[in-house]
């Protein structure tokens, strides 16, 4: 069901009131400069993207300061909860504790791990964070194996 949000017009609702609606003394619309220049140019003050646009001369739009806080690491911490993806968490003195991530706040998470007591890491502690998964496998080739001479078999060369 869609509902639309009906704003009256204030001044309609004045007019039928009649009440006088207020325009003198600096209230109102602040009128915007024309876009052509006196001299015939384009006004810089109509054009935000014109490097010699004063700042606050009707520019209609302004950047705003990027949020303080995105809250990028509160939204990856639930992803790997929910799916109890298991984490590898690397602390200060590179030792690695692996497990799953139950629950963090503030200034710690509380890991979940096999066979092991569960561990609360303060965040101040942790080096990095990344997924057991993309941990690096590392493979020993096997050395093929010597074929092993008996000792009464080997020659040594003497030099005199």
């Amino acid at each position: 069901m869609n509902r639309k949000l009906i704003r009256p017009n204030l001044a309609e609702l004045k007019d039928k009131l009649g009440i006088p609606a207020r325009m003198s003394g600096g209230e109102g619309i602040t009128p915007t400069p024309s876009p052509i220049a006196p001299g015939g140019e384009p006004n810089p003050a109509t054009n935000p993207a014109a490097a010699t646009a004063p700042q606050g001369l009707g520019s209609p739009r302004r950047r705003i300061a990027p949020p303080e806080q995105t809250n990028a690491e509160s939204f990856y911490y639930l992803k790997q909860m929910q799916s109890k993806t298991p984490m590898v968490v690397v602390l200060q003195d590179d030792e690695k504790i692996r497990g799953v991530i139950e629950w963090y706040d503030k200034h710690c998470l509380k890991i979940n791990r096999i066979k092991e007591p569960n561990v609360l890491v303060p965040k101040h502690n942790i080096k990095y964070i990344y997924k057991q998964e993309e941990e690096p496998r590392i493979r020993r080739a096997r050395a093929p194996k010597k074929e092993e001479v008996p000792a009464q078999e080997l020659e040594i060369p003497v030099f005199d």
